[in-house]
């Protein structure tokens, strides 16, 4: 962009990771961008997520990849054991990486979004512990008015802040038009201590249902995920209702269950939502453009991140293009990232019946095939096998066009 044109003035809403990446790119095709995040500061879930795939060359590209390197959870193996704690099943993920070739990192989502940030501060405003209320847009802008701030006028506002995108429901409609529950939940928590096993993710399933603890890099998490119909008048922020839901799943359970449930129960920091999938025609609306969960749910083993991070440069690369043409660019970056989405949102039988199986006959099976995943990746044998899913190990919902919901 010339210098002495106009430095055309962008509010991102969302602090994770799309909004933050987006920022960093956008400065550097002489944009102007301010970041503006509910919470008072950096938050986000400890959950571990991958930054994989297209993700790595544009991490690469903004220099961080060496610190994420250095943050990296450095697990091993995936471990499933029976309710007797002994190992029925095992995965080297050090082989499967080197399969897959990609260079990808695991890292927490708190870690990833701070590295982000530390990348754009300097580049960007940042404006936490405030939120937007309102957009009024004509053919020449958009008037912000947030909740704490004085109103603002803005070239172009893009919705990086989730599945429950506060952008989305102002500029598009309410989040009931967009989102379907596809037939899980998850509820994630940090643990005190340090894992029994520092490398390896133990998991336990039964039929439906799967609890886990993830090392970390000494700040274990717990994790729940179990299938289940979409509960009536169900409210992502309140954690009472969710604690019930929790109880009532994993009323009976075997290896450590029992009191990972009363750590849940017990928790005021319980994380806990509705897996879901965002479907929406179009992901811009004049001057407004959706990016990341706001957009898509994808999947809950981490290529929201992944597809956040890639999406975002994606829509920075866009909009340098044709900065007086805002809608031409938001049509482009739909068009080039949705190859990337599409294929990840039909993943989420492969992605359910791998992790969650339904069967007592599907976890056996699953069990017995964790052994071949090094070589069955290198093969393509793995999805083949998994993506043709026994009756009943299906989600509910339509498999054609399902997804899990990713921190983006």
């Amino acid at each position: 962009m010339n210098p002495e044109t106009h430095h055309p003035t962008v509010l991102i809403s969302g602090a994770g990771i799309g909004g933050p990446t987006l920022a960093y790119w956008l400065a550097r095709h002489g944009f102007r961008p301010t970041v503006v995040e509910r919470a008072a500061g950096l938050r986000s879930s400890g959950s571990p997520v991958d930054v994989r795939g297209p993700a790595v060359a544009v991490a690469e590209r903004m220099g961080v990849m060496k610190r994420l390197r250095e943050v990296a959870t450095d697990v091993t193996a995936l471990s499933f054991v029976n309710s007797a704690g002994r190992q029925v099943g095992r995965v080297n993920m050090r082989a499967l990486r080197q399969a897959n070739g990609s260079g990808e990192v695991e890292v927490t989502r708190t870690d990833l979004a701070a590295v982000l940030h530390e990348a754009s501060r300097d580049s960007a405003e940042y404006l936490f512990g405030d939120t937007v209320t309102a957009l009024d847009q004509d053919g020449t802008g958009v008037d912000v008015t947030f909740e704490k701030a004085a109103p603002r006028r803005f070239d172009l506002v893009i919705g990086a802040d989730g599945l429950h995108s506060t952008t989305r429901r102002l500029a598009f409609g309410a989040e009931s038009e967009f989102v379907r529950h596809m037939g899980l939940y998850v509820a994630t928590m940090q643990l005190s201590g340090p894992a029994e096993n520092p490398r390896d993710v133990v998991i336990h399933n039964a039929p439906g249902r799967m609890a886990s603890i993830h090392p970390v890099h000494g700040r274990p998490m717990s994790a729940f995920v179990f299938r289940g119909e979409a509960v009536p008048n169900f409210d992502y922020r309140d954690l009472d209702q969710h604690k019930r839901i929790l109880a009532e799943a994993y009323a009976a359970g075997g290896w450590q269950v029992p009191a990972l449930l009363d750590l849940a129960l017990a928790a005021d920091d319980l994380w806990f939502d509705s897996v879901s999938q965002v479907h929406l025609d179009r992901w811009s609306n004049g001057r407004v453009a959706l990016l990341g969960d706001a957009a898509s749910s994808v999947s809950l083993f981490g290529d929201g991140s992944t597809l956040a991070i890639a999406g975002a440069h994606t829509l920075a690369e866009e909009l340098a293009a044709s900065p007086a043409d805002p809608a031409s660019a938001f049509a482009r970056y739909e068009a080039r990232h949705r190859t990337l989405v599409d294929p990840k949102q039909g993943a989420v039988a492969t992605a359910a019946a791998v992790m969650v199986p339904a069967t007592r006959p599907g976890i056996a099976a699953r069990n017995l095939a964790s052994h071949l995943w090094p070589a069955a990746a290198a093969t393509g044998w793995l999805r083949t096998q998994f993506t043709r899913t026994p009756a009943g190990d299906q989600p509910d919902g339509d498999p054609g066009h399902s997804g899990l919901p990713a921190s983006g």
